[in-house]
């Protein structure tokens, strides 16, 4: 497996959405038709890397990785088989052979190889605006049980860089795992799940950032604006968390380091270290710490583990 490739997010007004996406994140669109719209950041070569589809309740459709090659599909298969999760081929437009399963706690997973390539536009610097969003980075799930999502990931190839531990328990609160050798293509927070937490969009500078909370103070979506800007402790991430008009919410997202050396040793914050969360900037909101996305036709349930971080007032 070599990356978390896209999204597929269910929106009730699809024109809202892509007002929101495209006229102002600034994500080109590769299709659309009456029901559907096809998303490709500026740095990407194949087709898509977000889906909009209209729906009746504001979910997520499935969490898409790419592989390479095409052989460790069967690989996948043979995986999540004895690891009695479902497994089903099925046909997606735009993409090759693909792989439909779920992890344990039921978060709808796809593996593919091959996706139709378009040519490359990173340097049609006429297309760039809105937050000049260059590729998908990662997705942040909340999990009932991050231990065992850990265990479960770490099992078909995910790599931990860093972690928060509840001192009292010795229990994770939070883990952030990679496959392409950024700080993390999935994480995991401890909350009623699986959810959703946010998508995450690589933009090239903090400046970016900037110019996006000032376009969106001025064109009706200062309300939202949920959290930021600031730094992570964790992962070093310069961020800003918006959400869309259905309330799903993306990070935008620069700054985090190198990850490839194998031997490299997963770093460990406490739970109650202020800086875990934010470096410096105001304190997340309660918020960004209890809402998130469900995955369609999927049941959540609490967290085992109660542990409380620190929240803003």
């Amino acid at each position: 497996m070599i990356r978390l490739s896209h999204i597929e997010l269910g929106v009730s007004d699809l024109a809202a959405s892509r007002a929101f996406y495209v006229g102002t994140l600034g994500l080109q669109i590769t299709h659309e038709d009456d029901r559907t719209l096809y998303l490709r950041a500026l740095e990407e070569r194949g087709h898509h890397c977000v889906i909009l589809r209209k729906s009746d309740k504001a979910e997520v459709g499935v969490l898409r990785f790419k592989v390479f090659p095409e052989a460790d599909l069967d690989a996948a298969h043979a995986f999540f088989t004895a690891a009695g999760q479902p497994v089903e081929w099925i046909e997606r437009r735009f993409m090759g052979r693909t792989l439909r399963t779920q992890d344990p706690f039921g978060i709808p997973l796809e593996f593919y190889a091959q996706m139709d390539r378009l040519p490359p536009i990173h340097q049609k610097y006429a297309l760039y605006h809105g937050v000049k969003p260059l590729r998908i980075d990662h997705c942040n799930c909340f999990s009932p049980d991050v231990d065992a999502s850990v265990a479960f990931y770490s099992s078909f190839g995910f790599r931990v860089t860093e972690y928060t531990e509840d001192a009292e328990s010795g229990r994770l609160w939070a883990a952030w795992l990679h496959r392409k050798g950024g700080v993390h293509d999935m994480a995991f927070t401890n909350g009623r799940g699986p959810r959703l937490h946010h998508l995450a969009v690589w933009v090239p500078t903090p400046l970016n950032i900037i110019d996006l909370l000032d376009r969106m103070a001025t064109t009706g979506y200062v309300t939202n604006i949920e959290r930021g800007p600031g730094r992570h402790g964790i992962s070093n991430a310069f961020f800003l968390y918006i959400l869309d008009p259905d309330g799903h919410r993306t990070e935008i997202y620069c700054s985090d380091y190198q990850t490839v050396d194998p031997d490299l040793e997963p770093i460990k914050w406490d739970l109650k270290d202020p800086q875990r969360q934010t470096l410096w900037g105001a304190p997340a909101p309660k918020s960004w710490f209890e809402n998130g996305s469900t995955f369609a036709g999927v049941a959540t349930r609490d967290a085992s583990l109660k542990a409380q971080p620190i929240v803003a007032p």
